[in-house]
């Protein structure tokens, strides 16, 4: 299938109501930018008649392509589907419940267009209750933007475009679409946000709640640990693996000394016991690095996974 310039794809889940207004808006500004396009949407075991719409649409417009899980895998398995099979030198994702604006799209383009590899959307007036999606959002925001070390107002924005070689190089799972910006940096992307509108939702309701929460932490930690220690995870588990047993062995130290010049019992003191238990935790965090580093090289050589990525070369 021939290349396209631009590629929108769209997670879908049991968005009846709103595909064929979301398809008319997408349409519309796609039509006008000049360039070739595609809408790539990705039912995700959608059980409301959201596909039956969407074939519907497919019949008429060569435009639109539809994916269809045989269940719901989440959002973040929408967009891996939608990477992999996205034929546009630019991507971009967006929501189907139309509380995203498609009138943003050529302003995400134009700032691709300067350089950028990555573009996100920025809500900064965010139609959502406060304490149940935004405060947990800038809280949440904060703390990714601390941890990975690139600093975006908004991670959950679905609206971002994105160049597609870096999109097409970023291996998801679990619920990392989120924290796409920052796995993407060890390429070594520029990355860029603007603010987008944001609209109040229309139909249904979110997918998605507060209890969520937890898991974007933990992923958070994930990404924090792929970001810094995926190639080496000796360096993590081997320091604290040395540092564990150096406190051990000076402990036991000191206790040698009381017993062999001080002639004192320590046989029934709890420091003789977590003298022992640092050592052994030590040996244990040493080992566990050394595991992993066994682990990592067979991920990268069995897949054939580089641990850089060329922007351009020149040899001739």
């Amino acid at each position: 299938m021939s290349e396209v310039d631009v590629s929108v794809v769209v997670p879908v889940y049991n968005e009846e109501e709103s595909i064929p207004e979301m398809y008319r808006q997408l349409t519309d500004v796609l039509s006008k930018l000049g360039r070739s396009y595609e809408i790539l949407v990705i039912d995700d075991g959608s059980r409301d008649r959201s596909f039956e719409l969407l074939k519907a649409l497919h019949e008429q417009d060569p435009h639109l392509r539809v994916i269809r899980f045989r269940r719901n895998f989440g959002q973040t398995a929408a967009f891996a589907a939608g990477f992999e099979h996205a034929r546009g030198s630019v991507i971009v994702t967006i929501d189907a419940d139309l509380q995203n604006d498609p009138q943003d799209i050529p302003r995400l383009l134009e700032k691709i267009d300067e350089g950028y590899d990555i573009v996100s959307g920025w809500r900064i007036k965010r139609k959502d209750p406060f304490f149940s999606r935004k405060l947990p959002s800038m809280i949440a925001n904060r703390l990714i933007s601390e941890a990975t070390s690139v600093r975006l107002h908004d991670y959950g924005c679905s609206l971002k475009a994105y160049r597609s070689e870096v999109a097409k190089n970023v291996q998801l799972y679990g619920e990392m679409h989120r924290f796409i910006p920052a796995v993407a940096s060890w390429m070594g992307t520029r990355t860029a946000e603007i603010p987008v509108n944001h609209r109040p939702r229309q139909f249904g309701k979110s997918k998605y709640g507060i209890s969520r929460t937890v898991r974007v932490f933990l992923d958070m930690l994930t990404v924090r640990f792929l970001l810094s220690y995926a190639t080496r995870p000796l360096h993590v588990f081997g320091s604290i693996g040395l540092v564990t047993a150096g406190l051990g062995f000076l402990i036991g130290l000191y206790l040698a000394v009381l017993k062999v010049f001080l002639g004192q019992s320590i046989g029934s003191r709890p420091l003789l016991m977590l003298a022992v238990l640092l050592i052994v935790i030590g040996v244990q965090m040493v080992t566990m690095g050394l595991l992993g580093e066994m682990v990592t090289r067979v991920y990268h050589e069995a897949q054939g996974k580089r641990i850089y990525v060329i922007r351009e070369m020149l040899d001739e």
